[in-house]
């Protein structure tokens, strides 16, 4: 680490594997606010390092196929951030948000509002949706785990949970 305080920089080199990049750019620019200038250049083939730092939260996962509706994602949206809005196609074991708590969590984004003629004193507030978490091929690739994978389509990019999948060390 060299600081150059006459620039107003630092000049920080590491040695670090090539899936230690993964999420590190967006980690930097979110510390310096978007200042941050990272750069890399291959070093060497070196032997496995040991296992890197992973996200400590879980994932949302579709409880069943069939459309996102609002209902849905009002319920799930209590549980954390989604990655889907309304409308949109899911499957079983999709990863649709993150949970916000360590664990994976299996939710209903699919459930339709039951219609009745019962009118409520509460009728009138308006729940609200937040928008999703847009999530691009390189934000996928940083946010799965080993027993995730990532679909790319040519409309779309998805993850979803390989079960029974585990990385042979």
């Amino acid at each position: 680490m060299v600081a150059n305080p006459g620039e107003g920089m630092t000049l920080l080199k590491y040695l670090l594997p090539t899936r230690g990049l993964l999420g590190l750019r967006n980690a930097m620019l979110t510390a310096t606010r978007g200042t941050a200038i990272v750069d890399s250049v291959f070093d060497s083939y070196r032997p496995w390092a040991g296992d890197l730092e992973t996200r400590e939260k879980g994932s949302l996962l579709a409880f069943e196929n069939g459309v996102v509706t609002p209902h849905g994602v009002t319920g799930a949206q209590d549980r954390g951030q989604l990655f889907v809005p309304p409308r949109v196609d899911v499957y079983e074991n999709m990863i649709i948000g993150i949970h916000q708590r360590p664990g994976d969590l299996k939710v209903n984004v699919c459930k339709v509002k039951a219609l009745t003629n019962m009118r409520s004193a509460t009728k009138g507030i308006v729940e609200g949706i937040s928008p999703p978490i847009e999530m691009s091929l390189d934000a996928c690739v940083e946010y799965i785990m080993d027993d995730e994978c990532v679909e790319v389509t040519p409309t779309e990019v998805r993850m979803t949970k390989v079960p029974g999948w585990k990385r042979a060390k």
